[in-house]
């Protein structure tokens, strides 16, 4: 749901780019978990603010510069279980990570690697072995996706 940017200030505060579509969706949440190289680890939030077009955070333990500075680059997530549902037609990113990707011919073009924010909508980087596309996710690009299947159907050529 977020990355730490930065640490900000000298009293233990991270910058948080969030990943959610409202900016401050983050601060609904008490507890973050802190993730790096496949190792989480559970942060208490004791503060936390929009400040221009990010977060700022000051996490339990963190108390001075140097610990907030070994947080950087960590992923920022929240319990499955805390997070409302989606409602129809609208998808967590990590629900869509490692579904395939069909085209309308049928033909697989991969499996979605990472989900990507741009400013005029969010692109699916689709990979078959090393071969990697940036497909929008978008109408009328994306026709269906079932995630229980496992599956996203595409408006997309196999050789665009």
């Amino acid at each position: 749901m977020g990355r730490i940017a930065a640490p900000y200030a000298v009293r233990g505060w991270v910058k948080v780019q969030a990943f959610t579509e409202y900016l401050d969706s983050l601060l609904d949440y008490p507890v973050w978990h802190l993730g790096k190289a496949g190792r989480w680890h559970e942060y208490e939030v004791l503060e936390a603010r929009v400040h221009s077009q990010h977060l700022i955070a000051r996490l339990a333990g963190v108390d001075d510069r140097n610990a907030a500075e070994a947080l950087q680059g960590h992923e920022v997530a929240v319990a499955r279980a805390e997070r409302p549902p989606a409602e129809e037609g609208e998808y967590y990113w990590d629900d869509l990570v490692g579904l395939e990707v069909v085209n309308l011919a049928g033909e697989s073009l991969g499996r979605v690697a990472e989900m990507l924010e741009t400013g005029a909508h969010d692109i699916m980087k689709v990979v078959a072995g090393e071969q990697e596309r940036l497909i929008p996710f978008t109408d009328p690009i994306i026709r269906a996706v079932n995630v229980e299947a496992g599956r996203i159907e595409v408006d997309w050529g196999r050789d665009w």
